[in-house]
């Protein structure tokens, strides 16, 4: 056997062995964190900013019981943190890494035990008139970041529903109203502030390490711990929308919709559109919404039309701000859900909608939870979203292979019973394979999968493509060699874990 082969196979027997170790003493690596100069952002099991820290977590399952939570100020308290974790006499240790907390996957922004870096404390935005260019802390969450910037009448393509944290969005893609306008949400990024494994503070941008630039635009936490992100600005102007909520037995008047407008986007790209059928199991009841939003105070755009034809049962559309059109709130439950894309096809979404209400039937006899809800989202994937990647330092998505109007379709459960988490696991696992087969079946499936709504069993680093994975881990050993963000920071999609390349 080659000797370099017999070392690297020692070196990762040694590498799990200590990080089995610091998994069994996280104590340690807490205690050095308690002993630093951050010492006082260190909170612990029973404190009022350990339980306010879990208490903030989008989804019930995500709320895991850290050792110890640190939450920084700013991305020198980031990097004293990785330096510790990584470099001290208690490291290695195992760390998770949040911002907004809205990735319902179990230890994806969390760990028990370990550490976890909780940046919601980052949370600032400024704008500078100067350059147009706002810069958002990536504790941040959207509703906050669009109030500040609408003080001086500009926004930014963000998130579409206020909570949803800044920094997990934009490193997984980011889907926003503004996607036909100005592409995806992470295409929008001019600069990042990056935390290395190495503990040092670095500027990615077209310019400089523009390599680790491109792969953070997708890549996750690969690569290091983003602190601030520069956005491009727009003028801040009020938005049409709202929801029209359908009865379902207008289920093919509106798939009719739904494809008819997503093939029209270029022809208007200040209309965004998605849909959701929705089952609430304590009402048993399904309804259908059309969540429409039109980038200028236009009332009733023509865009919509096929929308407007369908007689609904509520109405909500308005003109109004940025910020009243992304207001959300919700009650935390336990969340799974997976994602697939799909040619936009009227049958694909008949065949989601067959699997949907089968999976409703199977719910209803076997779910011990009280209050359920089984939501199927379709949204429109079309290549004016990522025409201009290339031109503005790339992305490592991988979608510019993709000439064809597409559809994302996620399925999603919520519930409220923890008796009942390997029931939902186990329905959004075989109701996204069922249509995925169907898909492939019929020539309609495509193998790409939006990272930020994709389950935990699913491998959406793979979907960006061989060339674009073996970009990806060309930069993680260049900016990472140790490999301290594939193996200290075990959740989330990890290039380690990729598999299947040709």
């Amino acid at each position: 056997m080659n000797i370099l082969i017999i070392g690297a196979i020692l070196l990762s027997t040694l590498l799990r062995s200590c990080l089995a170790q610091s998994a069994r003493n996280p104590d340690l690596c807490c205690a050095a964190l308690n002993t630093s100069t951050i010492g006082s952002r260190v909170a612990f099991p029973g404190s009022v900013a350990y339980e306010q820290s879990l208490s903030s977590y989008y989804s019930l399952n995500a709320r895991l019981h850290p050792t110890c939570i640190v939450q920084p100020l700013s991305a020198q308290d980031v990097s004293v943190a990785v330096r510790r974790l990584t470099t001290s006499t208690a490291a290695p240790c195992l760390f998770a890494v949040r911002s907004g907390g809205h990735t319902p996957t179990a230890g994806a922004a969390n760990i028990e035990p370990g550490v976890t870096i909780d940046l919601s404390l980052m949370n600032r935005t400024t704008y500078d008139p100067s350059t147009g260019t706002a810069s958002i802390q990536t504790g941040a969450h959207w509703g906050s970041v669009y109030n500040t910037l609408l003080k001086s009448n500009v926004t930014v393509a963000g998130g579409r529903v206020a909570p949803i944290g800044v920094g997990g969005f934009l490193t997984g893609g980011g889907l926003s109203f503004y996607d036909a306008r100005v592409g995806l949400s992470c295409d929008n990024v001019q600069s990042f502030e990056v935390v290395m494994a190495n503990s040092e503070i670095v500027y990615a941008n077209r310019n400089s390490h523009p390599d680790l630039f491109k792969a953070l635009k997708g890549g996750s936490n690969n690569f290091g711990i983003v602190t601030t992100f520069d956005m491009e600005t727009l003028p801040a102007e009020d938005l049409w929308g709202g929801l029209l909520v359908y009865n379902v037995s207008n289920t093919p008047e509106y798939i009719s919709a739904a494809t008819d407008f997503t093939d029209r986007i270029p022809t208007d790209p200040h209309g965004a559109w998605y849909g959701i059928f929705n089952y609430n199991g304590a009402m048993d009841r399904t309804d259908i919404v059309a969540m429409l939003a039109y980038t200028r105070p236009v009332m009733r755009p023509a865009v919509f039309q096929k929308f407007y034809q369908i007689p609904n049962i509520t109405d909500t559309t308005r003109i109004s701000t940025i910020v009243d059109q992304t207001r959300y709130a919700y009650i935390p439950y336990r969340i799974d859900g997976q994602t697939s894309t799909y040619l936009n096809r009227a049958d694909i979404i008949h065949q989601a909608v067959q699997v949907f209400f089968k999976q409703i039937h199977r719910t209803r006899s076997r779910a011990r939870s009280k209050d359920f809800d089984i939501v199927l989202v379709v949204q429109a994937w079309v290549p004016l979203f990522w025409k201009d990647s290339e031109a503005r330092g790339g992305n490592a998505l991988g979608l510019e292979r993709f000439n064809k109007n597409m559809l994302n379709i996620i399925i999603s459960y919520a519930w409220s019973d923890k008796a009942d988490d390997s029931l939902f696991h186990d329905l959004a696992g075989s109701e996204r394979a069922e249509l995925d087969a169907y898909a492939r079946l019929t020539g309609a499936y495509n193998e790409y999968i939006y990272l930020n709504y994709a389950g935990r069993t699913q491998d959406p680093l793979r979907g960006y493509g061989p060339d674009n994975v073996r970009f990806m881990q060309a930069v993680a050993r260049k900016y990472d060699p140790e490999g301290v963000f594939q193996h200290q920071v075990p959740g989330g999609f990890k290039l380690s874990r990729t598999h299947g390349l040709d």
